[in-house]
């Protein structure tokens, strides 16, 4: 009976994170929500309510298509990349070599710095004429016109490497850490059985990786989707609107052009969109996890 009474008082412990969650996490959700069918400029308290106005004009202009379209490549780029790239260097680091852990903190450093360092850091090492590339060509007597940043056709590649090479100590620290769990008889039996180092990785180690896979597919995915820091320090959306990913656009909609109702809108198709293809995205990966 007594404990009973002390398991009920338990939720009262819940109740002031439940607070802090409702207040900070669900209440500005539903704001966003209401926001969208104003004209709200983020400034004037107030507002019109506006029906659908705001949700009908993104759907008929560009910014809509050209943000989602960007941020579509940069999630691809990066999920793709980032994931095979992390592989093979988990795989080279797992194998018995001189001076493992060193190149495996080497390859962890990226990670460490803060996005706005290697921002500014890449930005220097793509700058035409003065940046490290350029000079590096100029050494060589290479003549060179280089802009990654500032040619339309690059931008949005440039800042996806960065963004690659940014995260991918943690993905290869995934992938090491599952690949560490692969059972050594097994990969044993399989050389007996004459198998060759690419049929043990296909048949052997990678359904093994299953998990760490998810993960990584995972992040890599919401981290694509919600691309902001690499555009507004390096590019600032540009050039035109090459590097535009939804989230920059709902940010220069809002602060820049102090359109608060329209980016709200944007934020809720944003918010749709993300849902939509993580969701699809984790149950595949967990039916195919389950199914290995």
């Amino acid at each position: 009976m007594s404990s009973t009474v002390m398991k009920k008082s338990m939720y009262w412990f819940a109740v002031p994170a439940l607070l802090f969650y409702l207040t900070f996490w669900i209440f500005p959700i539903l704001r966003l929500f209401q926001y969208s069918i104003t004209d709200y400029n983020g400034y004037a308290q107030a507002y019109n309510y506006i029906g659908f106005a705001n949700y009908k004009e993104l759907f008929g202009s560009d910014i809509l298509g050209t943000s989602l379209k960007n941020t579509l490549i940069y999630t691809f780029v990066t999920v793709i990349a980032g994931n095979m790239i992390g592989l093979a260097l988990a795989l080279l680091l797992n194998m018995k070599i001189r001076g493992t852990g060193i190149y495996r903190s080497l390859a962890y450093i990226p990670t460490l710095f803060s996005a706005i360092v290697v921002g500014f850091l890449w930005s220097y090492v793509y700058m035409p004429d003065y940046g490290l590339i350029s000079s590096f060509l100029d050494k060589l007597g290479i003549a060179n016109e280089l802009n990654f940043l500032g040619d339309y056709s690059t931008a949005l590649y440039s800042i996806i490497f960065v963004e690659i090479w940014k995260t991918i100590g943690t993905t290869m620290i995934i992938f090491l850490a599952g690949l560490q769990t692969v059972p050594t008889d097994l990969l044993e039996a399989g050389r007996m059985d004459g198998c060759g180092s690419w049929r043990l990785l296909r048949h052997v180690e990678i359904p093994l990786l299953a998990t760490a896979i998810t993960i990584n597919v995972t992040l890599s995915l919401i981290n694509g989707l919600k691309a902001f820091d690499f555009p507004f320090i390096m590019t600032n959306g540009g050039p035109g609107t090459a590097t535009n990913t939804l989230i920059y656009s709902i940010y220069k909609m809002a602060f820049t052009e102090q359109l608060f109702g329209k980016a709200s809108a944007l934020g809720v198709i944003s918010f749709a969109v993300i849902i939509v293809i993580t969701a699809v995205f984790v149950l595949k990966m967990n039916k195919r996890e389950v199914s290995a």
